[in-house]
């Protein structure tokens, strides 16, 4: 029997995506969007996205790492993207940042500690749910998310 549980504010809940990897997305976005102002400072990215600026710069510098955005340093110096031109998709961010994106660990590649390994019979679920997420997330370029909420707030969506 399943009890029915109220909803507790406050209360435990399970998170797909880490806070990092969210901030990780808004930043890409933030600096395609602005694409015209290049190159944009941190503290600008921050602002516009909510991000607090201490965890920003870190944030930054791996996605500098992993060939997504690029830096310029000095006055006028800032943050862009690696290749204007790159369709870069919120499935590439999510797993760069924080890794595969699973609906249970025992999915993990070679996670072998599940007691029911081999014969579960929730995994042929977890595997259909896992790829449906990850055909949204691998389908959905930054360019789309910012022509969708130009949409949304009635304005004509970016070129």
């Amino acid at each position: 029997m399943c009890a029915l549980h109220e909803y507790n504010p406050g209360e435990d809940r399970i998170v797909i995506l880490s806070q990092k990897c969210q901030y990780a997305l808004r930043a890409v976005y933030e600096i395609t969007l602005r694409q015209q102002q290049w190159p944009l400072k941190s503290t600008e990215i921050a602002e516009a996205q909510a991000i607090p600026p201490r965890f920003l710069e870190n944030i930054l510098a791996q996605l500098r790492h992993g060939g997504f955005i690029d830096s310029k340093r000095g006055k006028e110096g800032g943050y862009m993207l690696t290749d204007p031109e790159r369709e870069i998709t919120v499935g590439e961010i999510i797993r760069f940042i924080q890794g595969p994106l699973v609906p249970v660990h025992c999915m993990v590649d070679g996670r072998q500690d599940c007691a029911l390994a081999g014969s579960c019979p929730f995994e042929p679920m977890w595997r259909r749910a896992s790829e449906a997420v990850l055909q949204v997330y691998d389908h959905t370029t930054i360019r789309d998310l910012i022509a969708e909420h130009a949409v949304a707030q009635g304005s004509p969506p970016q070129p």
